[in-house]
């Protein structure tokens, strides 16, 4: 099994490449944004006695294409949102123990609250660092445990003022670096940032968008199912924290309104071989006589989770922008998963009936943690959404939480089909 275990390299590797693909799944005549800014400010601790920082700063440059001239549909139901790419340099203050980060992100920016100076920039991408948690050399930064991690940023800008072709913007926002449980321990980084910036337009992006005919409103059902792959560790240290697979099997229901906006209501499977692998080996909590022993009856069964979710999702073309929201109704497994990594910084092996250790208590966290469950990524539709078509199939990358603490990563592949297109 362990030939088919997808490494998170492998997986952010590939996310790297769609991410660079997306910039040309845009509407390639909407002109051009050069966005170069700094953003400075401090990384919250991740753990007890975490490193000391001199403060974070980051240097970001953006490439960004401006929407307002594009005549697809979900282009117009944002009232012309600017998407690209954002490249990024961070210095944590620390070298040694922090160093440095740098970061690869798909981002989309739409105005908000209707104002014509304020904006919204999201993003959702992958980072590399060259510095990370060790136990000998670098035990205080738990924070960063693998060298590619997932990252996520929201920002708020505001426009301060203009001056022939630049717009100068100041802002606030937070950062986020986690590697989505594929090694533990995963404290990830959150940081909060003050920024200053500069949007260097075209010439075309300084004139005012054409008109467009009126929009009609569309709605239309589909039905999709996904099988992904996904990858996580238990606890640590090994064997616990050695990747394994998590195998997930999902179908949906729901309706597209507008070609632009995609909620729905689904199921999921998930089968994880870690859970699997601890009760089938009759590990320590599992043993005759012990709290789960039970779970040994139906090993496959008991190693399984099953759940029901609300999705919302926005379309944009060929690029797909999706957040979950389910409850877990069947997930026996990780009630061991909770009491090793809550009771332990390092999981021992053998654990004695009679002993001083403390397991994690099943408390109000415990109980939100088992039954919420999340899910945020981004999908990769091989025809374009802009049209109504019968059939689609996507590639999705995603990471799955409990409760909004990282589960897993994965890499999905879907099928979509579309019910017949109706107008309002």
């Amino acid at each position: 099994m362990a030939l088919f275990v997808i490494e998170m390299k492998k997986l952010l590797t590939a996310f790297f490449l769609l991410s660079l693909s997306l910039v040309y799944a845009q509407e390639t005549e909407s002109p051009i944004i050069l966005s170069p800014g700094i953003l400075g400010g401090i990384t919250a601790e991740a753990n007890e006695n975490f490193p000391e920082t001199d403060g974070q700063g980051s240097l970001v440059f953006n490439l960004l294409w401006d929407q307002k001239f594009n005549s697809q549909e979900w282009a117009r139901r944002l009232k012309g949102p600017r998407t690209g790419l954002s490249l990024a340099y961070t210095d944590f203050g620390n070298r040694d123990s922090l160093g440095s980060a740098f970061t690869v992100m798909p981002i989309i920016e739409f105005g908000a609250f209707k104002s014509k100076n304020l904006s919204i920039l999201v993003g959702m991408g992958g980072s590399y660092f060259n510095t990370i948690y060790d136990p000998i050399t670098n035990p205080n930064n738990q924070g960063i445990t693998t060298e590619l991690v997932w990252s996520f940023r929201a920002h708020f800008n505001y426009r301060l003022y203009s001056r022939g072709r630049v717009d100068w913007k100041a802002g606030i926002g937070y950062f986020h670096h986690s590697n989505g449980h594929t090694r533990l321990p995963n404290q990830g980084l959150n940081s909060f940032l003050l920024s200053v910036s500069a949007d260097i337009k075209s010439k075309k992006a300084m004139q005012e968008p054409v008109s467009f005919l009126a929009l009609e409103r569309s709605i239309y059902p589909y039905l999709s199912f996904r099988g992904g792959y996904g990858i996580n560790v238990l606890g640590k240290p090994e064997p616990f924290n050695d990747k394994k697979p998590v195998y997930t099997f999902a179908g949906e229901y729901g309706k597209v309104i507008n070609n632009t906006y995609k909620l729905g209501v689904g199921f999921y499977y998930r089968y994880y071989e870690h859970y699997f692998d601890y009760i089938n080996d009759n590990e320590s909590l599992v043993q005759d006589g012990r709290e789960f022993e039970s779970l040994r009856d139906a090993p496959v069964w008991n190693a399984s989770a099953l759940g029901v979710y609300g999705s919302g999702e926005i379309l944009l073309n060929h690029v797909g922008l999706e957040v979950q929201i389910g409850l877990n109704i069947h997930k026996p497994a990780y009630k061991i998963d909770w009491r090793l990594n809550q009771g332990w910084a390092f999981i021992p092996r053998e654990i004695p009936v009679d002993n001083n250790f403390v397991l994690g208590e099943f408390d109000t966290k415990f109980r939100v943690k088992h039954l919420v469950s999340s899910r945020m990524g981004m999908k990769y539709y091989l025809w374009g959404t802009k049209e109504h078509r019968r059939n689609n199939v996507y590639v999705g990358f995603h990471i799955n939480s409990n409760g909004g603490q990282a589960d897993f990563t994965d890499v999905s592949l879907g099928y979509v089909y579309n019910f017949d297109l109706k107008g309002s």
